[in-house]
């Protein structure tokens, strides 16, 4: 095996916590209220369904192949050729989807911060410190994420809280007006975050208690989905129907704070939590593809290969997108499509395959 670090099924689930939460706080209100509108806080409820499958897949395929990421038993389970065909096609998706969540970092900091700074230069200075803790790897991003998760938490609190004076919970109400089609629409979205889970194939191999992973990973899916229906919740109750007009409500929402003409003004908090959180969440992406390059073209050491596909991550973090408004049309349009066909849905037909071969006695 490449990666020589060992990791707790805990350390497992803090890093994949963030992973799937960082940019989805920020961006799922939104987006699930332009369809679910005040049923908006189900949503997440529902998108989570595709987060417990994507782990159980993960878990259930690491089980036929304990030592081995999703890279290298595709080609134990259809062969060699059509095996590469189906590692490459993960290992860009992940390389195009990672310079997806620096485009919406770039964006965010870039629009509500750092007015005058280059995109790229946002975007390279991320992608340089992940790909410090990448190198170090495993066991390096999964201690970073133990000292940065805890932080976040604490500030979405912080947050919350703050807010419970000019909350209105009566703007859900009433809940179901038009039955449960509409939360079902605004899981759609959701649930394409919820299907990054399947991640968790490029962590299980290096777990030291292996017969803990799948709880840790159900366990971190439970986090998520309460952690989005609280802060859809949230949005729902500050801004009522017009949710879906922000582009981050939650860095809209912090604006409202006001203790005693003295507590305001707390943007600084959400660029806390969208920082600390979005840099775990590039690292873990920018180690599975890391980690699966270099067993793809079967490398003894996966360290030479960080920076190469830190400048491609950079790039195709420009590239992905001319500006926000195509971002957000992208991934509310057909990111959902692409995002579960790749992370569940191919996965899945991989376990039924890999069933079928270990019911016909194949050997593996």
């Amino acid at each position: 095996m490449i990666e020589k670090g060992r990791i707790s099924a805990l350390q497992m689930a803090i890093m994949i916590y963030p992973t799937i939460m960082a940019t989805a706080v920020l961006l799922v209100p939104a987006i699930t209220g332009k369809f679910a509108k005040q049923d908006m806080w189900l949503s997440p409820v529902w998108a989570s369904s595709i987060g417990f499958l994507s782990v159980y897949i993960a878990h259930q395929l690491n089980k036929h192949y304990p030592k081995q990421t999703v890279i290298q038993y595709s080609e134990k389970i259809v062969g060699v050729i059509p095996g590469k065909a189906i590692g490459f096609v993960f290992l860009f998706f992940y390389l195009h989807v990672n310079g997806i969540v620096l485009r919406e970092y770039g964006e965010f900091v870039v629009g509500n911060f750092l007015l005058k700074t280059p995109m790229i230069v946002v975007i390279g200075s991320m992608v340089l410190v992940c790909a410090l803790a990448v190198r170090g790897g495993l066991e390096v991003i999964a201690r970073s994420a133990q000292i940065f998760v805890p932080v976040v938490v604490i500030l979405l609190l912080i947050i919350t809280i703050l807010l419970i004076p000019v909350l209105e919970p009566k703007n859900m109400f009433p809940v179901m007006e038009k039955g449960i089609m509409p939360s079902v629409m605004g899981a759609i979205v959701p649930s394409s975050w919820f299907s990054e889970f399947f991640l968790l194939s490029f962590l299980l191999p290096f777990l030291g208690e292996k017969e803990k992973g799948l709880k840790w990973g159900m366990i971190s899916v439970f986090a998520v989905m309460v952690t989005l229906v609280i802060t859809n919740l949230f949005s729902l109750f500050l801004f009522g129907g017009i949710t879906a007009t922000f582009t981050y409500p939650v860095m809209s929402a912090s604006r409202y704070i006001d203790i005693a003409d003295f507590l305001q003004h707390l943007e600084s908090i959400v660029m806390a939590i969208w920082v600390a959180g979005t840099f775990v969440k590039i690292s873990v992406f920018y180690y599975a593809i890391v980690i699966g390059t270099a067993e793809w073209l079967n490398l003894s050491d996966y360290r030479p290969i960080v920076f190469p596909i830190g400048f491609l991550l950079a790039l195709i973090g420009i590239w992905s997108a001319p500006n926000l408004e195509e971002l957000a049309h992208f991934l509310g349009t057909t990111s959902p499509f692409y995002l579960i066909s790749i992370q569940t849905l191919l996965p899945m037909l991989l376990l039924l395959l890999a069933i079928i071969r270990k019911g016909n006695g194949t050997k593996r």
